[in-house]
C-alpha cells in the first residue's frame, strides 16, 4: 500500500497506539486531540503518559488543529469516546469526505444507533469499523493480537485490512459491519458485571457461568440491530468478550471492581482517570432491549447498580433466584 496521510481523531492510549503502527508502516499521521495539554506533551515527549515505555515514531504528528489534520488527507481513523462521536462528526462533515474507520466501540443513548450508523447519518464518506480484543499496552509493545475489520462498502473493508495489518497485528475481514460493531459494545456491559462477580469473591464457576450467558445476552439482542448472531461468536464478540472480562487492562473490568468494593459509579470512574464506555452503553443497551421486548438480565443488573444505586450483592441475588429454563443456545 502507498503512503498515506492519515488524520487520527483522539489522543487517548488507542488512538496513540494506532497512530503509532500506521506511522511505523510509513504512513504521516496527524493525530488529533482537543485537549492543549495532553498535545502540547505528546509533542515534546513523544510518548503517552498512560503508555510505559511508548514512542512515537518520526511520522506521527500532535495537533490540536483540525485544520491541520483534515489538510490533504486521505482517511480518517476515529478513537475518540463513544458519547463524542457524533459532536466530531458534525463538526467535520463539512470539511471531508474521505474514508474513515472507527474504532470507538458503544451505541448512542436516544437514538439506540450502533457507531457507523450514526456516523453514517452525518457523514458523506465510507464507513469502516475495526473491532476485537486488542488493549493497547499490548499492541503497543507488538504483541501478537488478532481483531477484525468490516465497512458497508467491500473495497474499503480490504483497504482497511492493508492499512492496518502487520505480523504482529492480524486483522481478519468481516462483513457484518453490524455484528462486529455491537459485539465490541456489548462486551463492555459483561465485563462491568465480570468485575462486579470478581470482586464479591463469587468464584470461577460464577464467572465462568457470567461470561456463558453474558454471550448468550448478547446475541439474543444483536437480532435487533440486523446482526448476524454467529458474528457473535468470533474476535469482535466472543474474543473481546474475554479479554475485557479477564484482563488487568480493562477499565469496564477495574469499574466493576471498584463498584463492589463501594465505590459510586462517579467516584470509581474518576478512580481510573479515563472514559469508561460501558457506562454509556448500559443505558443505551437496556433501552434497545426493552424497546424490542428482548430480556438482558445481565444489562438490566448492571445498569440499575450504575444508575439506580442498587447494591451489587442484590443484583447478584437477584440474577441466581431467576427461574431456571431449558438452556437455549
Amino acid at each position: 500500500m502507498s503512503r498515506k496521510k492519515i488524520a487520527c481523531l483522539g489522543a487517548g492510549t488507542w488512538g496513540f497506539t494506532l497512530a503509532c503502527l500506521l506511522g511505523h508502516k510509513g504512513h504521516e499521521v496527524y493525530c488529533w486531540a482537543r485537549d492543549p495539554l495532553l498535545v502540547a506533551r505528546l509533542q515534546k515527549e513523544r510518548s503517552h503518559p498512560k503508555l510505559a515505555d511508548s514512542n512515537a515514531p518520526a511520522s506521527v504528528h500532535f495537533t490540536g488543529s483540525l485544520d491541520v489534520a483534515l489538510s490533504g488527507v486521505e482517511c480518517l481513523v476515529e478513537s475518540v469516546t463513544a458519547s463524542g462521536i457524533r459532536p466530531v462528526f458534525q463538526e467535520i462533515a463539512s470539511r471531508t469526505n474521505v474514508p474513515v474507520v472507527l474504532t470507538s466501540k458503544g451505541i448512542e443513548r436516544g437514538t439506540g444507533l450502533l457507531l457507523p450508523e450514526l456516523v453514517s447519518e452525518i457523514y458523506k464518506g465510507p464507513v469502516g469499523i475495526l473491532s476485537g480484543p486488542s488493549h493497547a499496552e499490548e499492541v503497543i509493545s507488538q504483541l501478537p493480537t488478532s481483531v477484525v475489520c468490516s465497512a458497508y462498502d467491500t473495497e474499503w473493508m480490504q483497504e482497511i485490512h492493508e492499512l492496518f495489518v502487520t505480523p504482529a497485528f492480524r486483522v481478519y475481514p468481516n462483513t457484518d459491519i453490524a455484528g462486529v460493531a455491537f459485539g465490541g459494545a456489548m462486551k463492555n456491559i459483561i465485563a462491568i458485571a465480570s468485575g462486579i462477580a470478581d470482586g464479591l469473591g463469587s468464584g470461577d464457576n460464577a464467572k465462568a457461568a457470567l461470561l456463558t450467558r453474558g454471550l448468550h445476552e448478547m446475541r439474543k439482542l444483536s437480532v435487533a440491530k440486523n446482526a448476524r448472531p454467529e458474528t457473535l461468536n468470533g474476535l469482535s464478540g466472543l474474543g473481546d468478550l474475554v479479554v475485557t472480562c479477564m484482563s488487568r487492562y480493562s477499565r469496564n473490568y477495574r469499574l466493576g471492581k471498584l463498584l463492589a468494593e463501594g465505590y459510586s459509579p462517579e467516584g470509581a470512574r474518576q478512580k481510573i482517570g479515563m472514559a469508561v464506555e460501558g457506562i454509556y452503553t448500559c443505558a443505551a443497551a437496556r433501552d434497545l432491549g426493552r424497546a424490542h421486548n428482548i430480556p438482558i438480565p445481565i444489562t438490566e443488573g448492571t445498569y440499575a447498580i450504575l444508575y439506580e444505586g442498587l447494591d451489587p450483592r442484590v443484583a447478584v441475588q437477584t440474577l441466581l433466584q431467576r427461574a431456571i429454563k431449558q438452556e437455549h443456545l
